[in-house]
């Protein structure tokens, strides 16, 4: 008998299709629901969402009807106590069902495997949709990510063999301490991801030694004390995101990039900012985070080291605004700066990743008369937001973990940092997403103007190092590529394994993954790339030789920090990094 055959004589076949097809229907249609629901500022409906190619759509149908049929045979023809040939695999990295739980069960194989071929048909229509606009099409994916990733069977008590295990094995003790972690998460009002007690900044994170030497409404400023007894004449800036907290780059000794600067003969210098409160910091303005961050920070050190061009570090949105900075600082006539260096940074937002297919004119225009003119963006929503970019790891593992299974988070210190969310001044934010990710203003030159300069990119003409990281899903390595393209020195670009942070934060002593250097500046980031040659290990390494070119003459460390102007404050890290959200 044919496949095509079975399925017609088979009622249960027939049933489980009218079920699949039905289940994707009722998802296009709440697709197309909510993508007329999106509406601009003026209240004007987005256009109706087309449906996908008839031929194309009847492929995937049938591909979809052929692939459960087949399931279905695999499930009636599986022999008790054997394991069953798979129809269809998880996609690489996915461990939801990897417990053997899964497999042993006829019924929770089938479970399992429906899911995935449902998941899969779900992407592909997704995928099918003949759509102009690029950025509501991606829109609509990272939606159809949301919905099939929150549907999936490891989420549900019934259909979870895990769960069940768990519950029988503890005599449902696992039940309840299921449910008093969450009843505690609700208390926290988040998802617990790490043991929040086992880490404490300025304890045993953020231990690099220092002292704060200045100090105003946004920032404070922290100088490093010396590992060497000989360093760089020239001293660095670093400049971190002030979505985060910049501890980041300073965890703990093993895998601490500033720690790591500094051991390798260098002055380091870092901004570490405030967290906004509603009440009091709801106003700033991107220009006030220029003016009273970086270009203020370069005022500080090079009064306090006497270099009248120190270089310079930005990492992610930190390195945005670095770079504006130093180009209002150009468009002065002033030399600011020996060197730059970008991590995982966007200077050109055509491609802004996942984060800016959720940034449109209804969302900026809802932003702007919120919080246009005052008060803050909570950091637990701005959480939020990263988390769904990759909710199988970041929510639905600890839904299932700690309420489900009843286990506790093992304690992580990037998970802990991850956790510890800042706020963000209204009036910032609104400006960095309108002018950033939804105009694309910034490679645009004269386009805008910040403190009263027109910012013209190409004037950043010191010598550029820039990193990006291959599988990064908030700066695309391709779009942080095409900085090379917009600002005026020469620039060296390193690309490193992994994605956003763990790309980034690599440490050197590890030696693990590894990086891709190129002597050629293509203009494709493609074309570049298949230049490239890959090298063990971690990108630091490579980074600080080239820093080294910059790094001027060697001198005595300096004996004291800060300066008879610049008097340390308190001891590093600080009182504003460890102000909670």
């Amino acid at each position: 008998m044919s496949d095509s055959e079975g399925r017609q004589e088979n009622p249960g076949v027939q049933a489980m299709l009218a079920a699949g097809q039905a289940m994707a229907q009722q998802f296009f249609d709440a697709l197309a629901r909510q993508h007329v629901a999106m509406q601009d500022s003026s209240g004007l409906a987005a256009p109706k969402l087309p449906m996908p190619e008839t031929e194309a759509f009847a492929k995937l149908q049938k591909d979809f009807a052929e692939k459960h049929a087949a399931l279905w045979s695999a499930m009636l023809g599986r022999k008790q106590g054997a394991a069953g040939e798979p129809v269809v695999q998880p996609e690489p990295g996915d461990r939801r069902f990897s417990a053997p739980e899964w497999s042993e069960s006829p019924v929770f194989d089938y479970i399992r495997q429906a899911y995935l071929l449902n998941a899969g048909f779900l992407k592909d229509v997704a995928e099918a949709l003949p759509m102009a606009d690029g950025r509501a099409k991606s829109r609509l994916q990272f939606l159809t990510r949301q919905y099939i990733d929150a549907l999936a069977p490891t989420n549900f008590a019934a259909t979870n063999p895990e769960f069940i295990k768990t519950a029988i094995e503890t005599k449902g003790e696992s039940i309840t301490r299921g449910v008093r972690n969450m009843l505690g998460d609700l208390e926290k009002g988040r998802i617990s991801m790490t043991d929040d007690s086992a880490f404490e900044v300025g304890r045993n994170l953020a231990l690099t030694p220092g002292a704060v030497i200045f100090e105003n409404e946004l920032m404070q400023l922290i100088q490093y004390a010396p590992l060497t007894d000989k360093v760089a004449q020239v001293p660095l800036l670093i400049v971190p995101p002030c979505i985060n907290k910049f501890y980041i780059m300073d965890l703990q000794p093993e895998n601490s990039l500033v720690r790591f600067i500094v051991e390798q003969g260098f002055t380091v210098f870092l901004v570490s900012w405030k967290n906004p409160r509603a009440d009091s910091d709801g106003h700033h303005t991107w220009d006030d985070y220029l003016d009273k961050g970086p270009l203020k920070a370069l005022e500080v050190v090079r009064s306090v080291t006497r270099v009248k061009k120190p270089s310079v570090l930005g990492f992610c949105v930190g390195g945005t605004m670095l770079t504006s900075a130093l180009a209002v600082a150009r468009a002065r006539g002033e030399e600011p700066v020996a060197s730059l260096t970008l991590m995982t940074t966007l200077l050109d937002f055509a491609d802004a990743g996942e984060i800016g297919c959720l940034v449109d004119e209804a969302s900026v225009a809802a932003r702007e008369a919120a919080i246009g003119k005052g008060g803050v963006l909570r950091g637990q929503e701005l959480a939020n937001v990263f988390s769904s970019l990759r909710a199988n790891d970041l929510v639905w593992q600890y839904v299932v973990g700690n309420y489900l299974k009843g286990n506790t988070p093992q304690a992580f210190d990037l998970l802990y940092w991850n956790s510890d969310s800042t706020n963000l001044p209204g009036p910032f934010l609104t400006w960095y997403l309108r002018n950033m990710y939804l105009e694309n203003n910034l490679r645009v030159p004269g386009k805008l103007k910040m403190l009263g300069e027109k910012i013209d990119l190409a004037k950043v003409d010191m010598p550029a190092y820039l990193m990006a990281a291959r599988e990064d899903h908030i700066v695309p390595w391709k779009s942080a590529y095409l900085a090379r393209n917009l600002l005026g020195g020469e620039t060296t670009f390193a690309l490193g394994a992994s994605g956003h942070i763990a790309g980034a934060i690599n440490p050197a002593s590890k030696n693990r993954r590894s990086f891709w250097t190129a002597d050629v500046k293509a203009t494709d980031p493609d074309e570049w790339l298949e230049q490239a040659n890959e090298h063990k290990g971690s990108w630091w390494l490579h980074w600080i030789e080239w820093l080294r070119q910059y790094g001027g003459k060697q001198v005595a460390a300096r004996g004291r920090l800060g300066s008879t102007k610049y008097e340390p404050v308190e001891p590093a890290p600080g009182r504003y990094v460890k102000e909670r959200a």
